[in-house]
């Protein structure tokens, strides 16, 4: 399982999809009033609010909550005045870790994050602490069996609508990685090739962290997990790698 990949987070919560839907669905929601906030209600004029919106209905998040969420951020519904901003930390073992967060009230989302780090044997870091570890780049996995053609051609086929690279570590899932101002662009005429598994804007990190303690492995995963949890953490991003073996033992 490596830290950074959104691929990864969804195999590493398959098993409690259902559990989840509720709070994903909040934590959807309020991605699309802060893109509509900053950006207008329309996701024709508005590139975030549109992506946010085909990441809702990816989910079958109900139409009425998508729209409610929307006239939040337009002010046509009242809404609490969110923030968005990144807390950086560390994981046990040295991993580095960055939360997105969108919260209505920043003392009490700090005083959580901080305990959770603290609960789960990490601290929490001043900011830039582990960014410059990371590039902020769009991310989106394409499942193998998907392709009509080969790899190679699909590699080929996604560098020439502007991807910057296309990873091909994974045995299931290839990664196609590329700017954040061609994201949109990528993302559109891959469409038109194949069905995505998933796409989404990401910080990707430069080097990662080999895990291969299972007890250590255990560690990461519980805080990684608890700050998923937490209603104001929107993603999670780190840079530890844990390999297929190790992650079927620990899951097993």
């Amino acid at each position: 399982m490596s830290g950074h990949s959104k691929w990864s987070t969804i195999k590493h919560k398959k098993a409690r999809i259902d559990e989840k839907r509720g709070k994903e669905y909040t934590k959807i929601a309020k991605e699309i009033t802060i893109a509509a906030r900053a950006g207008g209600g329309d996701p024709e004029s508005n590139a975030k609010l549109k992506l946010v919106i085909q990441k809702a209905k990816a989910v079958n998040m109900p139409n009425d909550n998508i729209s409610r969420a929307i006239k939040k951020g337009t002010g046509e519904l009242e809404s609490d005045a969110l923030e968005e901003f990144l807390y950086e930390g560390y994981a046990p073992g040295g991993v580095a870790v960055i939360l997105e967060i969108a919260t209505d009230n920043r003392n009490r989302t700090a005083s959580d994050i901080r305990h959770l780090f603290s609960k789960y044997g990490g601290n929490l870091g001043e900011s830039g602490c582990v960014g410059w570890m990371f590039d902020r780049c769009g991310l989106i996995a394409v499942e193998r069996e998907k392709l009509t053609g080969d790899v190679d051609e699909f590699m080929l086929q996604a560098i020439e609508y502007g991807a910057q690279d296309v990873r091909d570590d994974d045995e299931a899932i290839l990664e196609v990685v590329c700017a954040v101002e061609d994201f949109m662009a990528v993302k559109e005429a891959l469409e038109q090739e194949v069905e995505l598994a998933e796409a989404d804007l990401s910080y990707m990190p430069q080097n990662e962290v080999a895990i291969t303690d299972e007890e250590l492995a255990m560690k990461i995963l519980r805080l990684i997990d608890a700050l998923e949890d937490h209603d104001d953490v929107q993603n999670v991003y780190a840079n530890f790698n844990i390999d297929d073996d190790l992650m079927d033992r620990i899951q097993g």
